[in-house]
């Protein structure tokens, strides 16, 4: 994932998020759940945005509500710790892998958002 991930339209990549969290028996409406949980969207506004032609960097740059406590979610995506990814967008892009990630493998959904 690179700069030119945040041009493409967010309905060309969000639901690639979703079938990755099926194959091992989540939900669609738990990866909303996580998306929710991040950034403050509404459902519903998922649901726009997947109808829209927002893309993907500026779903997260426009977060009506980014959680504080996102800063909790850490560890390595693709080798590379969260921590340390220096653009912000792209951190919180890569804690929204990291979220999906752990759901797919199986964690339940109380344990994977920080209170």
């Amino acid at each position: 994932m690179g700069r030119d991930i945040l041009e493409m339209p967010f309905a060309g990549v969000y639901p690639l998020l979703v079938p990755k969290a099926e194959r091992k028996g989540r939900t669609r409406d738990e990866v909303d759940t996580l998306t929710s949980w991040l950034l403050g969207y509404t459902k519903e506004e998922i649901a726009s945005a997947l109808e829209g032609e927002t893309s993907y960097g500026d779903f997260f740059r426009y977060a009506p509500a980014p959680n504080p406590l996102a800063e909790r979610v850490g560890g390595r995506i693709c080798g590379v710790k969260i921590e340390e990814i220096e653009s912000p967008i792209m951190r919180s892009i890569r804690r929204l892998d990291k979220l999906v990630d752990e759901l797919a493998k199986g964690k339940p959904m109380e344990k994977l958002l920080p209170a």
